[in-house]
């Protein structure tokens, strides 16, 4: 089984910091977890979840959680590669049937945070081209938008660095 290509390994890597996140959100949300919702409520929060499923959250996870296992074993057992790589690809299997567990949860966070009408009014987005647009845009909309972040604070940095010291200068201090 050709199962840790180049190309899944990368995706994995990608995915880490959408699975940090998200295991932060279902952290603070805990209390909100416990909290009783109406089926309907529900239903319209696992909605919108299926709609903006585009990262494909739980696939990722897993695929990152099997690499961290690759290379854990593989480091002190160079020997059984192939035979790990065949057993994570395994256990990768038996546990594609539970991503409705992890996505149930999300829901229900939305289902405590949004109303049943806000909740229909958000699926009514989702459902329309556009919010298909964006559900489908937002993983490369949020790679761009931080590589744009990284060069303006770099150059903020830069900049902000300079005026402090032009500053200390008129001020008789040389640094």
């Amino acid at each position: 089984m050709a199962f840790w290509t180049n190309g899944n390994m990368m995706r994995g890597a990608k995915a880490v910091l959408g699975a940090v996140l998200t295991a932060g959100v279902i952290a603070m949300s805990a209390p909100a977890i416990a909290q009783e919702v109406a089926p309907e409520q529900l239903a319209l929060a696992r909605k919108y979840v299926d709609l903006t499923d585009r990262g494909a959250v739980f696939e990722t996870t897993v695929v990152e959680i099997g690499i961290d296992t690759m290379r854990q074993i593989v480091t002190q057992n160079p020997e059984i590669i192939d035979q790990t790589n065949e057993t994570i690809g395994e256990v990768i299997q038996e546990y594609n049937g539970r991503k409705g567990e992890l996505l149930d949860q999300f829901a229900r966070v939305y289902a405590i945070r949004f109303t049943r009408e806000e909740l229909t009014e958000i699926v009514a987005f989702y459902e329309s081209p556009t919010g298909q647009k964006l559900a489908t845009a937002n993983s490369e909309v949020n790679a761009d938008i931080r590589r744009v972040l990284q060069v303006y604070t770099n150059n903020l940095r830069t900049e902000f660095f300079s005026k402090v010291r032009a500053s200390l200068r008129t001020k008789g201090v040389e640094i």
